[in-house]
């Protein structure tokens, strides 16, 4: 159906900030990650979000359902990445186990560390233990399933009791997630040059 000038009725379309060149949804998970990080999670309301975003609240809810949409996506994205590159080189059967592992640390703190936001804090939310966010929680859990396989992998691995096994990647676990509180620190600090000397130091946490 055509309006009297001939445009055709449909979703409002978003106005964007200047020069941001993003799609509505990506400039609200943008504006999302700013306030959430800056302003905590609970003191930030759909409206707020919208106006950052350059939009009406109305118009916000055609393209995400609410906050916690957001949240989720914004969760999603600090692993999913890194869970398809791990995938790859598990099944790199041409890579000593150890290399292996020691550039999924690296990529890992590359992706945790090289945006704009602290979003890596959003884990400690009370809020992401919910169901909503079982998503993330699957996702994050397989990641860690494949550090544990590559460090069975390794020499040192492939010698450790299960109970064993488990707390050393736990340990390097936390240590590659925990990488956001040390680069929040010192935020100049080049992120290449800080994933690699973290990848570094997890393998030794592996005791490799």
């Amino acid at each position: 159906m055509g309006t009297s000038r001939g445009r055709r009725v449909g979703r409002p379309r978003a106005e964007r900030r200047p020069d941001s060149g993003l799609e509505p949804r990506d400039e609200l998970l943008a504006a999302a990650a700013e306030l959430f990080t800056m302003r905590g999670y609970a003191a930030t309301t759909t409206r707020a979000v919208a106006e950052r975003a350059g939009m009406r609240q109305a118009s916000m809810y055609h393209y995400v359902s609410g906050k916690e949409e957001l949240l989720a996506a914004l969760l999603e994205s600090t692993v999913a990445p890194s869970l398809t590159y791990a995938r790859e080189l598990l099944a790199d059967d041409t890579t000593p186990a150890e290399d292996r592992l020691w550039e999924l640390c690296r990529a890992d703190v590359e992706l945790l560390c090289g945006g704009p936001h602290n979003l890596g804090g959003l884990y400690l939310l009370p809020e992401v233990r919910a169901e909503r966010f079982a998503g993330f929680h699957a996702v994050r859990a397989e990641l860690k399933d494949a550090y544990r396989q590559l460090l069975a992998a390794t020499d040192v691995g492939g010698q450790l009791a299960k109970t064993e096994l488990e707390l050393r990647t736990d340990l390097l676990f936390g240590l590659i997630e925990g990488v956001i509180l040390v680069h929040r620190s010192e935020p100049e600090r080049p992120v290449s040059v800080f994933a690699e000397a973290a990848a570094d130091a997890a393998l030794r946490i592996a005791g490799i």
